[in-house]
């Protein structure tokens, strides 16, 4: 088998129609097997994707498991020397798995690669990002990215300064789109299961570029990526899930005081964006259904990091 494909799914179902669809187009020239792995769907995903797409492997999973649980069970069922991790929320564009899957073979020294990936409107969608340092988090909890975005001293983290247009080593690449190597997987390990959404990516990448293996960004495949085609479901959950994925991330690879200084960054973080978001709320009428979203949003990050940020360190694979 060349190629297998992994599909993690969770009521995205028009995404996850769309996403098979492209998918389908672009590996006609492989030995490919695509499999699905449905985290106890409730809009009729499982259903379509026995009615639309009967070679596809389903697998039903009996609860949502996660991203990274549910990853590691297609995984076990895949036998393809490459693997391709993709969201349901992803259109592949044209050429883009041939172009991967050449590159791959002639760099036998690249663990994982990373298409480009932009918005629906074909704009840039930035998945190539430096690692979490708390210097970087602490110029993204000011807008310091945002408020100097040439900039590579306060831009370390989203590389907003950087075009996103060319072939290069990278520390971490999103995770709605990878192909990794079989021989890398095995090295490396199976996804951390303790991350259940989200954090998995960077840490999974980590875990690659310490063994030895090279990751890659790579522009000359190209994704479209919707983004929120599961976590729209119940946004404010996954939020959370954002940040105690991140907690978790920093516990795992930092110590305990710089751990300790990631929760007070992040507080900062949250403190200014609802105090912004107050100020959004009386000033423009038109914004207030979505600026009392975000501060509801906020409060709730605020309120779960003063609860756990002193919680036992969950294990890790």
């Amino acid at each position: 088998m060349d190629l297998s494909i992994i599909i993690v799914s969770w009521n995205a179902r028009e995404y996850l129609l769309k996403c098979l669809e492209s998918v389908i187009l672009e590996t006609a020239d492989h030995l490919t097997e695509i499999i699905v792995v449905d985290n106890a769907s409730t809009d009729g995903s499982p259903e379509m994707v026995k009615e639309y797409f009967p070679d596809v492997k389903l697998i039903c999973n009996d609860a949502n498991y996660g991203f990274a649980k549910a990853n590691n069970i297609g995984i076990k069922q895949s036998s393809g020397r490459y693997l391709c991790f993709i969201n349901s929320d992803i259109i592949v564009l044209k050429g883009s798995i041939d172009r991967m899957v050449v590159y791959i073979r002639q760099h036998p020294e690249v663990g994982m690669l990373g298409p480009k990936t932009l918005n629906p409107d074909r704009t840039l969608q930035p998945s190539c990002m430096g690692f979490p340092t708390l210097w970087n988090i602490f110029c993204r909890a000011l807008a310091l990215d945002s408020l100097f975005p040439e900039s590579k001293l306060f831009g370390g983290r989203l590389m907003a300064f950087w075009p996103h247009d060319t072939i290069r080593t990278a520390e971490v690449l999103n995770g709605c789109f990878w192909m990794v190597r079989r021989d890398a997987l095995d090295q490396v390990g199976l996804l951390d299961e303790y991350f259940f959404f989200y954090g998995e990516d960077i840490d999974w990448c980590k875990r690659f570029r310490e063994v030895g293996w090279k990751v890659v960004f790579f522009p000359d495949a190209e994704a479209i990526h919707y983004g929120g085609g599961s976590s729209s479901n119940a946004p404010i959950r996954f939020y959370l899930e954002m940040q105690r994925a991140d907690l978790q991330y920093w516990k795992k690879h930092h110590s305990k005081p710089s751990a300790i200084a990631y929760v007070l960054i992040t507080l900062l973080h949250q403190t200014v964006r609802v105090l912004g978001q107050i100020i959004i709320y009386i000033i423009k009428p038109s914004k207030r259904i979505q600026a009392k979203y975000k501060i509801r949003r906020s409060l709730a990050c605020i309120r779960w990091l003063l609860h756990n940020y002193n919680a036992p360190e969950e294990a890790s694979i």
